[in-house]
């Protein structure tokens, strides 16, 4: 095992906190960018609050498939 004091070393906890920093950051930004672009499409539609709805469920779903490719690209070590 390697001491994670050492310079170089493996530092593993470190790498697991960026990666579930980048995932929740990941998902917060797709979700706020959804309700942007939802807000967006109610003043093109003239909608009150359709657009939002539809814009941040959007984001969730970005999100969603953005998390799942950068787990797969950590697992894979790329």
């Amino acid at each position: 095992m390697e001491d994670p004091t050492k310079p170089g070393a493996n530092n593993s906890v470190w790498k697991v906190a960026a990666l579930v920093t980048a995932l929740g950051t990941n998902f917060a930004m797709c979700t706020i960018g959804g309700f942007y672009f939802g807000s967006w499409l109610d003043k093109l539609w003239l909608t009150n609050g359709v657009g939002i709805g539809l814009g941040v469920l959007a984001g969730i779903a970005v999100g969603i498939v953005s998390i799942a490719v950068l787990i797969r690209s950590v697992v894979r070590g790329k």
